[in-house]
């Protein structure tokens, strides 16, 4: 119920860019200034200074941002609460995952939960773990499920399970052959790497810069924005990739792609992510307990069965 001027414009204050805010919401950039420049008329004052090409909070839209992040949240809370009051779970589940997560773990999870409450509609927001961890601290999702921890202090982060990262390339790598790879000799072969903001991006250079080998070491030869784009390329024998256990156990299996182990092994965190100050409805809390139950479960099966 909250104004919609309201939400663009604490859009485009976290992120202080207009092209970064029509991105999250899912609306153009000429859209997003007309609400701004609407809600700065309303006000009678300039939330914003534009110079350089950058944006800036005025002092009257940090005021504004302060009763933006309170009057979203309140607005979040009763429409929760008076859902609530019926005894129904119903309505919509707003849900954001990165790609791993989305592709391989959570669609059973919803399914089943669908399956108990038929009248829940899940909307389910697929992006790399920034993009869902910025929209659970807009207030523009319920919840969100991100590879390793997250780094914003607005959220609260619950791991929910462990996911093994491997080396992933064709039979006929050179490094298919081995039981175990140094990371040393990583830099010696073609790296296919996951885009910027990834999980798996941001979780494999920390492993790499804590072991004393930086990132830009290697060779990386394409930049690719989903897990099955990688296993694409990696099959061609072009290169390796590192990638999550549970997104190449049916490749591994028919015998198309190979995934070898790090040493030190590679293991992150799977997470679930929320608002600190946010109301959770019994809808969604109901929801958080399964899916925790479910996803921990379904990866203890996956990664039995990719032994």
């Amino acid at each position: 119920m909250a104004d919609r001027r309201l939400q663009v414009f604490h859009a485009v204050a976290k992120h202080l860019s207009f092209t970064k805010a029509a991105e999250t919401l899912f609306m153009t950039q000429p859209a997003v200034t007309f609400q701004i420049k609407q809600l700065e008329e309303h006000l009678g004052t300039r939330l914003f200074d534009r110079a350089q090409g950058r944006i800036s909070l005025t002092p009257a839209g940090a005021v504004a941002l302060e009763y933006a992040e309170r009057i979203l949240g309140l607005s979040a809370e009763m429409d929760a609460r008076l859902k609530d009051m019926t005894g129904q779970i119903i309505g919509p589940l707003l849900i954001g995952a990165s790609m791993t997560i989305a592709e391989y773990l959570l669609p059973q999870v919803l399914g089943e939960f669908n399956a108990h409450y038929p009248g829940v509609v899940p909307r389910l927001l697929v992006a790399n773990s920034e993009t869902v961890q910025n929209q659970v601290a807009e207030y523009s999702l319920d919840i969100g499920f991100i590879e390793g921890d997250s780094l914003l202090p607005s959220l609260v982060t619950e791991i929910l399970c462990e996911d093994e990262l491997l080396v992933v390339c064709a039979p006929t790598h050179p490094l298919a052959k081995l039981g175990a790879i140094p990371p040393a000799l990583l830099a010696q072969h073609a790296y296919i790497c996951r885009e910027p903001g990834s999980g798996t991006r941001e979780v494999s250079d920390r492993y790499l810069q804590k072991i004393g080998l930086p990132p830009e070491a290697l060779q990386p030869v394409m930049e690719l924005g989903s897990p099955e784009a990688l296993k694409g390329v990696a099959a061609t024998g072009r290169g390796f990739a590192i990638m999550s256990r549970a997104t190449v156990l049916k490749e591994t299996h028919l015998g198309l792609l190979v995934g070898i182990p790090l040493a030190p092994r590679l293991v992150r965190n799977l997470a679930l992510v929320y608002a600190k100050q946010k109301f959770y409805s019994k809808l969604v809390s109901n929801f958080v307990m399964f899916a925790k139950d479910r996803l921990a479960a379904l990866q203890q099966l996956k990664e039995a069965g990719g032994r």
